[in-house]
């Protein structure tokens, strides 16, 4: 466990220090680069929960994206 502990620690390490490298290049602002570093992997790990929820065939993306209701 401590091994798995370590290695998503170096991972999140890595994508926040990428994330912040990128955002800077781009933006030119340590606080706009911060902010972009740390909403970005929250935003994708709410990606992620409704990807995973689609490919196990819990989650109907067409009826979502259009609106339609389940029949009651």
């Amino acid at each position: 466990m401590s091994h798995d502990l370590a290695k998503t620690a170096s991972f999140l390490t890595l994508h926040l220090l990428v994330g912040f490298t990128v955002a800077f290049a781009i933006t030119g602002s340590v606080a706009m680069a911060g902010g972009i570093a740390l909403i970005e992997p929250l935003v994708n790990a709410v990606v992620f929960f409704f990807h995973e929820r689609a490919w196990n065939g819990d989650l109907d993306i067409a009826g979502a994206l259009l609106h339609r209701h389940a029949p009651a």
